[in-house]
């Protein structure tokens, strides 16, 4: 304690001892600068040690490595696995991957390093993150709402994987066969009849006996399918129990988390390569279209699948930032990160379109025939190419089905990590047990409406309206947050008093220009070309769509609430225009979370700020907000 009283004693008397320049002129080799502040190079050490070793109760990961491994499995997930193939083969196959691979350069990469730096900066949830920019603090808060509804989903996504998991014990794969009920409209692969208008068995053991799907939900959703409720409690209690003891448990979770997955994807890509007509379906994956580069539906498709590839803009990368040390570089982190998610991505797509080409040989079917999207690929195509495996079909099927999982507990339990971490900053004596424990409950009840007969439906309308359109309005917020009002410069300032490194204009120019510009066209051409959501070719309910729209103005009406919410809460001052300055100024609680730390950086902030109160032009300002 007297060690740690005597540095903060150092730190201030240094400071203000150094701001005569009797003293910077005298000693000028003995004083290292840092930020915009002078201070001695011993004392600059003793800083950083003791931050190390003060940091106010927070959580901390073990190491440097559970949280790269915690990343990977947050980011790498169902979207590379599900998504990602169809996605490509939509638009263009190996010509989609030029756009995706510049979105995610220019927006992917630079909003994923945006979010690891407040997170990491701040030490905070990403709702006290946004104490730099009050008055959108509301964009924290619905990406928290965005993260509630995508975690609800995803957890049914793990219970139907669990089902087939299940399923594929049995001495004969329960969806490689027609079944006498199902009639004359299944395709028998040993019949002589006529094969045109046929229904695979997989299909049909999705919709049929996994489901019990309507066909509409004119007349309601029904009631939950007693098989799936007991996956998906599973789920929850796997979920609870990873997130029991915080990052302690979650982080070294993570190693498994993060490692597997790939262990099965080469298992995967290695069988896929060598099945009989695979080759011709990688060729169609990697063929390009070049027309489709000019089409701007391509690249509306090659942002969306980068939000849903690297889990941007929901909250969980600031919430996993937080617990790192103060001065850890994390731009090899990012690098990594990112590069492994697109090399998931592509070899994804070549087992999908290996598997594909093989059903595709064995049916006589069209390639495009054979594919189907979002849970159609992982619940259809795969388990109907996999049931038509010569050698252990079953021991392939248990491989993806374990695999599907543990990628969705990687990305649910980074999700829940973010709800309990949001709570417990606002009431830190509430126990990680209690928080875990009452999420899942709580979670569990939320999630059986996606087991019911008609829950697909609504996967579907929350998927779209509560999570991907909110999610792409949230990201231009969240760029303007930090970019215009917190201000690109200041953050630089934070980044090097943080790191001890200048930040380059590659960063600056996505942070502050290309990304927001980018993602506001996306936006607008999508209200342009917005069609009525549909499943499986059926339209919507009218109700539906009001209930959709329901969720994406709760989403988005966190917005003027918190601002409103925070003008009010400015009780210092009658001045109305006072007030709306200080909700545009970073609240007096904002900086780094290690009250060492912080001491620090208001000093370094103080001084920085009467080096800045010049006479310069609003022309010169955005210049220099931009450019440093």
């Amino acid at each position: 304690m007297m060690q740690v009283l005597y540095c903060r004693w150092q730190s201030v008397v240094a400071s203000k001892l150094l701001n005569h320049q009797y003293l910077r002129k005298k000693f000028p080799t003995k004083y290292v600068p840092m930020s915009g502040v002078i201070k001695p190079e011993s004392l600059l050490l003793a800083d950083r040690k003791s931050a190390k070793k003060i940091n106010n109760g927070k959580e901390q990961w073990g190491s440097g490595l559970e949280f790269l491994f915690s990343c990977i499995s947050l980011s790498v997930g169902l979207g590379n696995i599900w998504r990602f193939p169809y996605i490509a083969f939509q638009n263009g196959g190996g010509t989609f991957v030029i756009p995706y691979l510049i979105v995610l350069l220019i927006i992917g990469r630079p909003i994923y390093y945006l979010e690891i730096l407040v997170g990491q900066f701040s030490g905070r949830g990403c709702l006290q993150a946004f104490n730099m920019a009050p008055v959108l603090k509301g964009v924290a808060a619905g990406q928290v709402l965005a993260t509630i509804a995508s975690i609800t989903y995803y957890s049914s996504v793990m219970a139907l994987t669990l089902r087939f998991l299940f399923a594929a014990f049995f001495p004969v794969l329960p969806w490689s066969y027609c079944r006498p009920d199902w009639g004359s409209e299944c395709l028998d692969e040993n019949s002589i009849e006529n094969k045109t208008n046929k229904i695979s068995p997989a299909e049909l053991y999705f919709h049929k006996i996994v489901l019990r799907e309507y066909d509409n939900i004119d007349e309601g959703i029904g009631l939950p399918n007693w098989d799936l409720v007991i996956c998906l409690a599973i789920s929850w209690f796997i979920i609870g129990a990873v997130l029991i003891k915080g990052i302690k448990s979650s982080g070294k979770v993570a190693y498994f988390l993060g490692t597997f997955p790939y262990i099965i994807l080469v298992v995967l890509l290695i069988r896929a390569v060598t099945l009989p007509g695979a080759m011709q379906g990688i060729k169609f994956f990697f063929t390009p279209v070049w027309k489709n580069l000019i089409n701007p539906m391509v690249w509306y498709a090659a942002v969306t699948q980068v939000f849903f590839s690297l889990a941007i803009c929901f909250g969980t990368l600031i919430t996993y930032a937080s617990y790192n040390n103060f001065s850890r570089n994390v731009y090899n982190d990012i690098v990594i990160i990112t590069t492994m998610d697109t090399c998931s991505s592509i070899i994804a797509g070549s087992i999908t379109f290996g598997i594909v080409g093989h059903l595709s040989y064995e049916t006589k079917n069209s390639i495009a025939d054979a594919v189907k999207g979002g849970a159609g690929l992982a619940f259809i195509t795969y388990p109907d190419a996999i049931a038509k495996f010569k050698i252990l079909p079953q021991a392939f099927a248990i491989l993806f089905f374990c695999m599907l999982f543990i990628l969705g507990v990687g990305s649910t339990v980074g999700m829940g990590s973010c709800i309990i971490r949001v709570i417990k900053d606002r009431f830190p004596l509430i126990s990680n047990w209690s928080l875990s424990m009452s999420l899942s409950v709580i979670g569990f009840m939320c999630s059986l409406v996606y087991m019911t007969p008609g829950g697909q439906f609504i996967l579907n309308l929350v998927d779209f309206y509560g999570v991907s359109f909110t999610a792409l309005i949230l990201a231009i917020g969240e760029l303007v947050a930090v970019g215009w009002i917190y201000g690109v410069k200041r953050f630089c300032e934070d980044i090097k008093f943080m790191l001890g490194i200048n930040t380059s204009i590659y960063w600056r120019l996505c942070w502050s220009l290309i990304s927001p510009a980018l993602l506001l066209s996306v936006l607008i051409y999508t209200l342009l070309d917005l069609k009525p959501l549909t499943y499986k070719n059926r339209d919507y309910p009218h109700k539906a769509h009001i209930i959709g729209w329901c969720l994406t103005i709760l989403g988005l009406l966190q917005i003027p609430l918190w601002a409103a919410y925070e003008f009010y809460r400015q009780d210092n001052t009658r001045d109305l225009k006072r007030k709306l300055l200080n909700i545009l100024r970073p609240s007096p609680s904002w900086g780094p979370l290690n009250s060492h730390l912080h001491e620090e950086y208001k000093n370094q902030r103080l001084e920085l700020q009467i080096d800045q109160e010049k006479g310069r032009n609003i022309f010169y300002k955005i210049y220099e907000n931009i450019f440093g």
